[in-house]
């Protein structure tokens, strides 16, 4: 028998039970399809997992320097097994609290392989749902509405496979049960940053690969050559421009060994693991898109600026559409759909609100434009940069490495782009979020008291100094 259902959510991930709560508060009957995990990539193979691994690095490092805070910790060692137990006791914590959610709202989850089929006798219009299990009938549900939020999965480099043992991609590197003495990462973006950092913290020797010109390409540049000064002063080695011969790689006597092609030159390297980490592509494959209008460029489906596909019943969030691929960002628009279909009055998201966030040591925050696209969409900008250095608070913590750059409209005095990089900036950058979204100025920020010893004092030295009025500098 099929069930009728007002919205029948595809993934349970960050964005699809957000989705299937916020549709259940406003009255719908909902019904959610996941093939694995409720929590998706984000709980189980993304954000929690890596983050967790982050903080036993950092906590490591400080053990292993704890002589800095006037205090004598001998015989500081690193037990991987109680890293990796610790992670997982996090994340099924974490999966149970998404579970008993979904059951308060009286949400229906369904476990097995969604697929969308054609119009038939069950409904005149595609998105009839087919939950397939092995050894079991499919479950037929019957929705009103249908909300893809299918997630993403690693890209592998081209020609080469990711056999989990000796070449990893993030999901195998997040199930190692050893560290390797050295590991060789191709990808110098948010992702192969993270784990550089994390794995150097944890005692590996680490050499990053970057085919483009600096590692973190999208940030803004002085961000960039910041975390290239660091990381490099931590000894993570950094090569740029540097592309890798995929038919270089071979694995002998449980070494990996490769080639890149930098200026003309071929280099070599080896190490006990190569990690691939060139970006993420949508799961938008044999989930019976066939079977609808939906339109695809890259692979990604193309919505509108409500989430809705070209099925006008039919709405997409989170990494299978592209553009930002973030957790918070998939449950954004997730509440936006759902709010869209139910008639709600909804605005579109500003992207250049959105906080971004990478996770390494020092950490980065970003809200808006870098510098180089505020100038190359015309602004006439003004900059002010201020130093964690000269807070006070970043000599209590010990890390003084690091600054705020604010960079507004000469014109209106709009703010343009917030950028951080240092201690606790994936927390700060919460602020500039704020900030953008009431559309506030520098000299509104900097009128702002901010406490003190704290470091986002760094906020309010770097707004006054857009004007060249930081008082500390």
């Amino acid at each position: 028998m099929a069930e009728n259902f007002d919205l029948v959510v595809l993934g349970a991930g960050p964005g699809g039970y957000v989705a299937a709560i916020r549709a259940a508060q406003l009255g719908m009957k909902v019904a959610i399809v996941e093939k694995e995990k409720v929590g998706g990539v984000c709980l189980h193979k993304g954000c929690v997992p890596s983050k967790t691994l982050l903080k036993s690095a950092e906590l490591f490092q400080q053990f292993k320097n704890s002589v800095n805070y006037g205090i004598r910790a001998n015989d500081v060692r690193l037990d991987f097994s109680l890293v990796q137990e610790r992670k997982e006791k996090i994340i099924a914590q974490l999966q149970q609290g998404v579970e008993q959610l979904l059951k308060k709202n009286k949400i229906v989850v369904y476990h097995g392989m969604g697929r969308i089929l054609g119009p038939s006798i069950f409904s005149p219009l595609a998105g009839t749902i087919s939950v397939e299990k092995k050894d079991h009938e499919p479950d037929l549900l019957l929705p009103q509405y249908v909300l893809i939020a299918t997630g993403s999965r690693p890209v592998d480099l081209p020609g080469v496979t990711c056999d989990g043992e000796y070449i990893l991609n993030s999901d195998h590197a997040l199930r190692l049960e050893e560290l390797p003495q050295s590991i060789v990462i191709i990808g110098g973006g948010v992702i192969g940053v993270e784990w550089a950092s994390m794995l150097h913290d944890f005692g590996v020797e680490v050499t990053l690969i970057e085919l483009a010109d600096r590692i973190l390409p999208s940030e803004d540049e002085e961000i960039s050559r910041e975390m290239t000064r660091l990381l490099k002063k931590r000894k993570v080695k950094i090569v740029t421009g540097a592309k890798v011969i995929p038919d270089t790689i071979s694995i002998q006597e449980r070494r990996v060994t490769l080639q890149v092609e930098k200026n003309g030159e071929r280099l070599p390297f080896e190490a006990e693991r190569v990690l691939v980490s060139i970006g993420r592509k949508p799961n938008t494959e044999d989930i019976g898109l066939e079977n609808t209008s939906i339109q695809l460029n890259k692979g990604f489906i193309q919505v509108n600026s409500f989430m809705q596909t070209e099925e006008s019943h039919m709405y997409a969030i989170g990494d299978v559409i592209g553009g930002d691929q973030l957790a918070h960002v998939a449950s954004h628009e997730g509440i936006l759909a759902v709010e869209h279909m139910a008639g709600k009055e909804t605005s579109p998201i500003d992207p250049l609100a959105i906080p971004r966030c990478i996770y390494s040591r020092p950490e980065v925050g970003r809200v808006g434009l870098t510098e180089a696209e505020a100038r190359a969409k015309g602004f006439k900008v003004k900059v002010g940069k201020f130093p964690i250095r000269a807070l006070g608070k970043s000599h209590v913590l010990g890390e003084i490495d690091g600054f705020a750059k604010v960079i507004s409209d000469q014109e209106t005095d709009d703010l343009l782009g917030v950028h951080l990089i240092g201690p606790q900036a994936t927390e700060l950058i919460s602020e500039a979020s704020l900030a953008k979204t009431l559309d506030a100025t520098a000299w509104e920020i900097s009128q702002t008291i901010h406490p003190h010893p704290t470091l986002s004092e760094v906020y309010l030295e770097a707004a006054l100094a857009v004007d060249d009025k930081a008082i500390h500098r």
